[in-house]
């Protein structure tokens, strides 16, 4: 019966089932897993290069390949031996020479690197002070510098001390213990909303200028893709003149950046390519009203109706625009739609110390929702310290700001506000209108698409853009330089409005002596725009058009170490 052929065919089956040997197993399955690693790799690198071709297009990839190889290319030749010595040595002198520009040197400078033995007294420290305000400078005083100072008045100015003396030691993280200051960090905050627009539900806070405010807009979109979503590769869409604080987000929160071209002549953002970039990584679309470099506002409109069929949001970024923007239909200007009453619109970023004059140090971000403020919150429920919570970067805050810039709004008033637009946005209008029609202007600068508030960019298809920036600086005044492409802008400001007719002038001196230095070259047989010798053309002009940046990036980081050399 043991011996029948039925059980030995029925041992043999079951010796079949007996499991394989431990080491075969194990090979098995390490097989299995790095088959199953190798299809999720692929599958990710596929979905990536699929999500890039129908972003920018197979021309567009293949651009972008190119420029990434140029760009690799030009870099390991930078670092080749005796290329790399040759320019480091120029980098060092270019920084040595900004030191010497920067850092007061010489006899009788005094240097303090130590703590007083002894406190100063009250009469020295204000010595001091005055010697530390009298030292040579951009006269923004005399409206010979573009935006950066965003005076409202020698009145405001002295009203602004007196209420950031009596709030100096206020710090908003104790509401309880300075009541007063949370009231009006609040009243700032629904002003602004009110300003902007905002349907009933809508929230904000204050910040510490445009870029914290971008950055915060960010961090909220992300977070609420995250949560919402469950989107851990976050993307986020922005026009390639939008503000540098938007680089600054994707850097700091692990945020794929896709930049969009702003094609001339109109030098807004191509709502096309935007719509093309979008997929289900992207947490947020971006426009400016207006953008910095050209003062042009983008397609809110375009970019709402993209936001609203992707559900996605979108971010104002009005931070230059400020206390113009909403004043512009009132003081008789053009306009744009580019506020709350844009249904895609989720947030917008408002410097209040630029056009509504508070001082340095004070901005707001806007939400549709309070839901999408709570994004940008930070609680740790279960610190040691007790339960900390804040609404932004900064846990400790100066009240005095918040003070100040309460009372600046509360002085200047509505009324105030359209007078200053309507004097601001003219002197804007009068310049764009000189550098198109003035006979020494209009064929060889060229206004940059068309702006509608405080900010004119303007090229030169003749002549060196570079040239007439730095022979603008020689004369006295400090206007901004830009790059992609070469341009200059004005930003009018109410001290620049005092002296726009000197700057005009000014301007036509320039390049009319430009004019004739490209005719003696001519003449000479050297060729037209010959090259441009000056500080901005050494940034912008020269170690700006190279292929790899690393020589930008050392020069930009050796002006921030020589802020700190004492």
């Amino acid at each position: 019966m043991a011996n029948s052929r039925m059980a030995m065919s029925f041992r043999n089956g079951l010796s079949i089932l007996k499991p394989k040997s431990t080491s075969t197993v194990f090979a098995i399955g390490t097989d299995l897993i790095r088959n199953i690693l190798f299809v999720l790799f692929l599958l990710r690198w596929t979905r990536k290069s699929v999500l890039q071709l129908r972003g920018r297009g197979l021309f567009g990839t293949v651009g972008d390949i190119y420029i990434s190889l140029r760009r690799i290319s030009y870099a390991l030749f930078l670092r080749a031996p005796g290329i790399r010595s040759k320019v480091q040595l120029q980098v060092s002198e270019a920084i040595f020479n900004l030191e010497k520009k920067l850092v007061p040197q010489g006899p009788g400078v005094s240097r303090y690197l130590t703590l007083p033995k002894e406190g100063w007294t009250e009469q020295q420290i204000k010595a001091e002070l005055e010697s530390l305000g009298g030292m040579k400078h951009k006269r923004w005083e005399d409206g010979r510098v573009s935006g950066a100072v965003y005076h409202g008045g020698t009145e405001l100015v002295k009203l602004q001390s007196d209420a950031f003396e009596r709030f100096m030691v206020a710090n908003p993280i104790h509401p309880d213990v300075f009541p007063g200051v949370r009231k009006m960090e609040a009243e700032i905050v629904a002003m602004v909303l009110d300003l902007f627009k905002a349907p009933p539900g809508a929230a904000g806070v204050t910040t510490s200028g445009g870029t914290e405010s971008i950055l915060m807009a960010c961090l909220s979109a992300r977070q609420k893709a995250y949560a919402e979503r469950g989107v851990t590769e976050p993307e986020m869409i922005i026009p390639e003149t939008a503000h540098a604080a938007f680089h600054k987000a994707a850097y700091y929160f692990k945020i794929k950046l896709h930049i969009v071209s702003c094609p001339s002549p109109a030098y807004a953002v191509s709502i096309r390519a935007v719509s093309r970039l979008i997929n289900s990584n992207t947490i947020l679309l971006v426009g400016s009203a207006p953008s910095f470099p050209h003062g042009i506002i983008d397609d809110i409109t375009a970019l709402s109706r993209l936001a609203l069929r992707r559900r996605i949001p979108l971010h104002v970024d009005c931070c230059l625009g400020s206390f113009l923007m909403p004043f512009l239909p009132r003081a008789g200007f053009l306009t744009q739609p580019f506020d709350f009453t844009v249904k895609g619109v989720t947030s917008i970023s408002c410097d209040t110390h630029k056009y509504a004059y508070a001082p340095k140090g004070n901005s707001t971000v806007l939400y549709r929702t309070a839901a999408l403020r709570t994004y940008q919150y930070f609680i740790s429920p279960d610190w040691s310290g007790g339960v900390y919570g804040s609404t932004g970067i900064a846990g400790s805050r100066p009240g005095a700001l918040i003070a100040s810039c309460w009372a600046s709004l509360m002085f200047v008033g509505e009324s105030g506000y359209i007078s200053a637009c309507h004097s601001i946005v003219g002197t804007a209008r009068k310049l764009e209108a000189a550098i198109r029609e003035h006979p020494s202007l209009k064929d060889d600068l060229k206004v940059m698409g068309e702006p509608l508030v405080s900010v004119v960019a303007f090229t030169s298809p003749t002549l060196n853009i570079y040239d007439i920036a730095d022979s603008m600086s020689a004369k006295g005044w400090h206007l901004n330089a830009l790059q992609n492409p070469p341009a200059m802008h004005v930003a009018v400001t109410m001290p620049i409005a005092k002296v726009i007719d000197q700057l005009i002038d000014d301007l036509v001196a320039v390049v009319e002596d430009e004019k004739e230095r490209e005719r003696v070259r001519i003449v000479e047989g050297k060729g037209k725009k010959g090259q441009a010798k000056g500080d901005s053309a050494a940034l912008y002009g020269v170690a700006g058009s190279l292929p790899d940046k690393s020589v930008v990036v050392q020069l930009a980081g050796g002006f921030l170490d020589t802020l700190y050399k004492a």
